[in-house]
């Protein structure tokens, strides 16, 4: 009886696969890694309530970096997992960013004064020029000068994010550019309050310290509360004014790969009657990359040519999201729950799209140019947070 059973069982088990092979149906190809991702959210969320100081885009940015080389988990986060993992750190880190502008209004800004935004906008232009020069200088591959530069100078991993979908960045040059964004950042938030009196600032010039120098928003609100609510509140009003450069940033990025795609194909035709193989012409990337190395070649050549066919639009949609979301913000009709419930699905849906990210980082492989990483991300937070200080020096 129980043999006759299991073979029943087998049966109605085939029976049952080759249904579903008939009709075609199968778990959609995301659904492992979106799964995944949720859990690491969780995961971190919980991180983040038991110890409050760290906050829980960090916890989800390291949480999949462990998930990438835990022998358990390494082999689904690399396999079944992995399309799930990009869909979050490319899709829902877009859908994040357009909530991001629910924190913003114009009120705010104008607020604060045109001194301390014009010091913000003078402390972007010298971090992301400098960061982005050095980068290119040190040799640095792919993208990772100009993800590193966004991240340093507008609002961390969200920015490289966005950067990110408009130059069409490998996976592996935006996961270490977000790990190395988000460390400084973490740092940031133990070193920061040790030097407030040291440097003569009062609470509320430590807040626009903060405000204009630490990466994501979640580590200036746990940098600037150590010295008071005063310090918070001018810290927060300062780090949204950099979000807020974040939409102009992005449209010129996408006007400047659409116009670098219009030169490869007017150069392509008059070579050789066809699209040009082997150039970086419509990439950023191509003045971070060395020309002898023969995996940039093959690589941005071909990414060169989808760059062409697709034509990135002038101001990407989750951009013009952004901006319609900052507008409604500013009109005051929106409610208070609104705002907050809003604020939560935000965070949920960048720290699954860091968790993606994180997952994609090899450990071994970023040990390679690590050391050259490492002194950027130091000689960047140097410019940052010493631009900052005499910004608010200045303005004070």
């Amino acid at each position: 009886m129980t043999l006759t059973a299991a073979r029943g069982r087998a049966r109605q088990a085939r029976k049952s696969r080759q249904a579903r092979q008939a009709t075609g149906w199968r778990p959609p190809a995301t659904a492992y890694g979106l799964g995944l991702a949720a859990a690491g959210v969780a995961a971190a969320w919980t991180v983040h309530r038991l110890f409050p100081a760290v906050p829980l885009l960090t916890a989800a940015v390291v949480l999949g970096i462990v998930a990438a080389h835990l022998p358990g988990a390494r082999g689904l986060v690399r396999g079944v997992c992995r399309a799930g993992l990009s869909f979050a750190g490319k899709r829902l880190m877009r859908l994040g960013i357009v909530l991001l502008g629910l924190k913003l209004s114009l009120d705010d800004v104008l607020g604060l004064g045109w001194a301390t935004v014009a010091m913000v906008l003078g402390v972007v232009a010298a971090t992301f020029c400098g960061t982005w020069w050095l980068g290119r200088r040190m040799g640095l591959p792919g993208d990772q000068p100009l993800l590193i530069a966004t991240g340093y100078s507008i609002c961390g991993a969200s920015a490289i994010g966005a950067v990110s979908e408009v130059s069409d960045s490998d996976e592996r040059d935006v996961a270490t550019s977000v790990a190395l964004v988000t460390l400084c950042g973490t740092l940031a938030i133990a070193v920061l309050p040790l030097l407030q009196h040291p440097l003569g600032l009062d609470d509320a010039a430590f807040g626009r310290w903060v405000g204009a120098s630490v990466h994501d928003v979640g580590q200036v609100v746990a940098t600037a509360q150590t010295a008071g609510p005063a310090a918070l509140g001018d810290a927060v009003l300062v780090k949204l004014v950099r979000v807020a450069l974040l939409a102009p940033l992005v449209a010129a990025l996408a006007t400047a790969v659409r116009v670098r795609a219009r030169g490869a194909r007017a150069t392509g035709t008059e070579a050789d009657g066809s699209e040009a193989e082997g150039t970086r012409a419509t990439e950023p990337r191509a003045e971070g990359a060395r020309a002898t190395e023969p995996r940039a070649v093959g690589a941005v050549g071909a990414r060169a040519e989808g760059a062409t066919r697709r034509r990135p639009p002038l101001v990407p949609l989750f951009v013009l999201g952004f901006l319609a979301m900052t507008a409604l913000r500013s009109t005051g009709i929106l409610a208070t729950a609104a705002l907050d419930a809003a604020a939560t699905a935000q965070e949920l849906l960048l720290a699954a799209a860091l968790f993606g990210l994180g997952s994609a980082v090899h450990l071994p492989s970023l040990s390679r140019t690590g050391a050259r990483v490492a002194a950027l991300g130091l000689c960047a937070w140097v410019v940052i947070a010493g631009a900052s200080y005499g910004g608010v020096l200045l303005t004070t």
